[in-house]
């Protein structure tokens, strides 16, 4: 399994982080720098957390600190991710910013990252607190609904993003499984797999409009 699991990690970190290098480096309007951006935000985010995980299956040493604070920092870097994803939305869409959209998700991701940063979460031991779990995810889940009913809304005005509502709509599911039910079932945190297949399938979304734009 560590084989398997850590060629998969180093693909998919490579992919992205070379993926939103090239998108970036070419974008040549808003748009795609946003998802350019987004996109190396993912990479970098989860490099923190899925490099000392790597690591750890084939280097005899305690990594628990790097793997805790990896977490802390991917937790922090998916929020500004789907930050990004609601201005992605309003600039592909051509829609007039709702105010009360915008401060909400704000101060969701406001919320979300001052809970994230909490010492009760564990994350220099690496403990899985699944009260803690729970607190820091509820906004982030409210973010996640509110950009799921968005995408969904418009899903037949762009061919390039008419799946992207149901993406994030299954890396949630995936993602709730493993907080709530990894803690106390470890194997469940394999579901972190198909999670990450969710947000591949996001970036392949991204590149393909990318491309209609070049």
């Amino acid at each position: 399994m560590k084989y398997g699991e850590s060629l998969f990690d180093i693909l998919y970190l490579l992919t992205t982080i070379i993926l939103g290098i090239k998108i970036l480096s070419k974008s040549n309007n808003k748009l795609s720098r946003m998802m350019g951006i987004s996109i190396l935000i993912l990479g970098i985010g989860d490099a923190f957390h899925l490099i000392p995980r790597i690591l750890n299956y084939f280097i005899n040493n305690d990594f628990s600190i790097y793997l805790g604070m990896g977490k802390l920092i991917t937790s922090i870097t998916m929020t500004v991710f789907y930050i990004m994803m609601y201005y992605i939305y309003l600039n592909n869409y051509k829609v007039r910013e709702n105010e009360t959209i915008t401060k909400s998700i704000w101060i969701l991701a406001i919320i979300r990252m001052i809970l994230c940063l909490f010492p009760q979460n564990g994350w220099i031991t690496n403990d899985n607190s699944l009260i803690w779990g729970v607190l820091r995810n509820i906004p982030f889940v409210i973010i996640g609904i509110i950009m799921i009913v968005l995408f969904y809304n418009k899903k037949e005005k762009d061919s390039y993003f008419k799946n992207i509502w149901l993406y994030i709509a299954l890396s949630y599911i995936f993602y709730i499984i493993v907080v709530v039910g990894a803690p106390s079932i470890s194997i469940l945190g394999m579901f972190m797999l198909p999670k990450t297949i969710c947000y591949i399938l996001i970036m392949i979304s991204f590149y393909k409009k990318w491309k209609t734009m070049k």
